[in-house]
């Protein structure tokens, strides 16, 4: 009897443990099913998307939902520049105009907007002037170290890699839109570089927000095989014309003169806006003609300057510096 028993409870053990794994069996299948139909459903949905082609609007979706969120879109910012470059029988002139703006408000009439790249290689810069000039910095002074590297003069296209492989890497959110010469053993070169990392080319360029009325100059009076004399005097004309047709362009014309073995940039070459009058007595603001609104003065972290003593190693370096 007790072994009846026994064989009876294994027997419906086995038997539930049989159920068990058929209820388990099925539910693997039936998720597999599940996981398919899925997989079929996205196939399908993929497959009547490409059909369908046209443009996505997934990007608006979002964009909405984030304004709806509080978040504001980023504004794109108005640069003004007008930089231009010709070659001539001997070189590249480039040129440029010295106004650095902000919105409407002029911040430097006298900026520098030509930059050294190499003893050979100079390079005009339009848009952000710190992502200009920070990035024109950088390639100089690689250059430098290849130059010490190899001894050998930079090539123009060496430089131009640098800077397009730098401002592609960047996805063009670096604004740095430059107009590169200059002459090396294969002469004299004249490229554009945009700033997602494109260039271009060309016997003569111009960029900037006063590129079209320096390319009607252009495209009205340039030749082949200029003499410097000729090359220089259509620079200036080209940047004279961005300047009185561009507001975001004004001040000077500077001018990069680049041939074989020698470089000369003229700051001031010519002064298109210079001012025709100017008050003999000038001009003096009586004080309280501003109103103020409100004052406040915040005491600095020290009432006193912190002087701390500095170690060295020669008898001429300063003993102790100011904070």
């Amino acid at each position: 009897r007790r072994a009846r028993s026994k064989r009876a409870r294994n027997g419906s053990r086995g038997g539930a443990s049989e159920v068990c794994f058929a209820e388990r069996r099925e539910g693997l299948q039936s998720g597999e099913r599940t996981c398919s139909a899925e997989r079929a459903r996205a196939r399908l949905a993929l497959c009547e998307m490409e059909s369908k082609g046209g443009f996505s609007f997934d990007n608006c979706v979002r964009n909405a939902m984030l304004e709806a969120s509080g978040y504001t879109a980023p504004k794109a910012v108005k640069t003004g520049t007008t930089i231009v470059g010709v070659v001539f029988e001997d070189g590249v002139v480039l040129g440029a105009d010295t106004r650095a703006t902000s919105d409407h408000v002029v911040f430097e009439k006298r900026c520098e907007k030509i930059h050294y790249i190499a003893p050979n290689i100079y390079c005009c810069g339009a848009g952000t002037a710190a992502d200009t000039e920070n990035t024109t910095e950088l390639i100089s002074s690689q250059l430098e170290l290849h130059r010490l590297s190899t001894g050998r003069e930079s090539r123009v296209v060496t430089a131009l890699t640098m800077l397009k492989q730098m401002l592609f890497k960047y996805q063009g959110h670096i604004s740095a839109a430059l107009v590169l010469g200059g002459c090396d053993l294969n002469g004299p070169h004249l490229y554009t570089v945009y700033p997602h990392g494109s260039s271009d080319s060309l016997p003569f360029v111009t960029m900037g927000s006063g590129s079209l009325a320096a390319m009607a100059i252009f495209e009205s009076k340039y030749k082949d095989s200029m003499t410097e004399e000729e090359a220089k005097q259509l620079v200036y004309e080209a940047i004279s014309a961005g300047i009185f047709n561009d507001l975001g362009s004004g001040g000077n014309v500077d001018i990069c003169v680049i041939k074989k073995g020698s470089t000369e940039l003229t700051r001031g070459f010519a002064q298109e806006n210079e001012r025709k009058y100017r008050r003999p007595g000038g001009y003096s603001f009586p004080k309280g003609i501003t109103g103020v609104t409100s004052t406040n003065f915040k005491r600095p972290l020290a009432d006193a300057a912190v002087i701390g003593q500095v170690e060295t190693s020669t008898a001429t370096a300063p003993a102790a510096m100011e904070i």
